[in-house]
This record gives C-alpha cells, sequence and structure tokens, in this order.
C-alpha cells in the first residue's frame, strides 16, 4: 500500500503579512494513521524541499498525540525536509494521494497543473484521492479527459464559510472553497462548525476541517483496504 501525501509550499497568508503554510494536525493524524496501517509514505510538494508548517498550527490547543510524535520522530522529520517535487511525482506508482489542508493550497495546489494532472490520473486509475479542509481546495480545476470538473456532481466537504469567518480569515483569502466547489457543480455538504465530518462518494474522500483529519484518512484506509 503506497500513499502520496501533497503538501504546499506556499508560506504568505495573501496581504496580512502573516505566515501560512500546512497544518500541522492535519498531516500528522493521517501519517501516523497510514504509517501504522503499514503503508509505505511518499511526501511531495510543488516547489519540493521543506513545506512551510504553518505556525498557528503550533499553538497549544491544537496539539494533539500525533504532533509530539511527529516532533519526536527523526525519520519524518527528515522525509519532510526533502519532499519531492509534484512534477517529479507519476501516479502510476502509488495506491492513493492525501491532500493535508492549512491555507497554502488555496494559492498554490489549487491551481498548481500538475496536481491536478496526478489527480486526473488517479482517479483514472480507480485509485482513491483524499483532502481534508483546505486541501480539498485542489480538487476544484482538476479535470477528466473529456473536461468535465471531476467534482461535479459530487458530494464533497471542506473548510466552510462559516469556520473561515470563525478565524476572521474570509476578507484574506483568495477564495471560498465553500462557495468554489458549489459554483463547479459540486453537492457541498457541511456539519456543525467544528465538528468532524468526513465523506466518501465514489473515489473522492473529503472532510471538513482539523477535526475531520482522522474520519478522512480512516474512510482513505477503508476504501484501500476493501
Amino acid at each position: 500500500m503506497k500513499i502520496l501525501m501533497v503538501l504546499t509550499s506556499h508560506a504568505d497568508f495573501g496581504t496580512t503579512g502573516n505566515p501560512t503554510g500546512f497544518w500541522l494536525e492535519e498531516f500528522a493524524t493521517p501519517y501516523y494513521l497510514f504509517l501504522d496501517a503499514g503503508a509505505e509514505i511518499t511526501l511531495a510538494s510543488p516547489k519540493g524541499g521543506h513545506p512551510p508548517i504553518d505556525p498557528a498550527s503550533r499553538q497549544d490547543h491544537f496539539l494533539t498525540d500525533a504532533t509530539h510524535r511527529f516532533d519526536m520522530d527523526e525519520a519524518v522529520l527528515e522525509l519532510l525536509a526533502n519532499t519531492s517535487r509534484l512534477s517529479d511525482i507519476s501516479a502510476g506508482e502509488f495506491d492513493a494521494v492525501f491532500y493535508p489542508g492549512g491555507h497554502g493550497p488555496l494559492w498554490d495546489l489549487a491551481n498548481d497543473h500538475h496536481s491536478q494532472t496526478l489527480i486526473s490520473s488517479l482517479l483514472a486509475q480507480g485509485k482513491p484521492v483524499a483532502a481534508v479542509c483546505h486541501g480539498t481546495a485542489a480538487l476544484l480545476h482538476a479535470k477528466s479527459g473529456d473536461g468535465k470538473r471531476h467534482i461535479d456532481g459530487v458530494e464533497i466537504t471542506a473548510f466552510t464559510d462559516g469556520e473561515e469567518a470563525e478565524v476572521g480569515a474570509s476578507d484574506y483569502v483568495p477564495f471560498s472553497v465553500e462557495q468554489e466547489a458549489t459554483k463547479m457543480g459540486a453537492k457541498f455538504r457541511k456539519a456543525e462548525n467544528w465538528s468532524s465530518f468526513a465523506l466518501r462518494d465514489g473515489l473522492l474522500i473529503t472532510g471538513q476541517n482539523p477535526q475531520s483529519s482522522e474520519e478522512t484518512a480512516k474512510l482513505l484506509l477503508e476504501s484501500l483496504q476493501a
């Protein structure tokens, strides 16, 4: 079982002057679920090298057993420091892909050609694609060979407008994932703010927020082990 995890390379939170990146817990929790299930994990990012961790995800109230395990794990720290470039990744080498969130994907993975090609190739091979929170932005523009968006008519979820408003980011993000997904034909679903919510529709698996990372990862494992 070979799982690719794709992380953002984007570090600047728009015009705020604040940093962003990937959300640590949304990476660490799925990573260790996959690892403990016996998966071989590869890390990639648009630019390769060390992707930025959103410093906000390091705040005490966001830390979990998985993030503490991450900090003590020299092997994963080495992997993270040397992620592969997305342009060097071949979909045929993997059984699935997982996109953690953090606000960074809104600026790079949402429009990354190599990411879109990867998603389309995996789906064409009947392999699952999973994303959590803002990681769902990577799915928005991926299309099948006939030009249809993969999310068109499909139930998905992501960080909601309500949650974006609660963290004070609505005026600074380049777009709303909830609104864009709906415009593009997706059947956007959501639960109460900050509650765990993940769903699977065909080969697409998505989770709403950081609280959903474990549930999303488990759905991916279930799809691989079915």
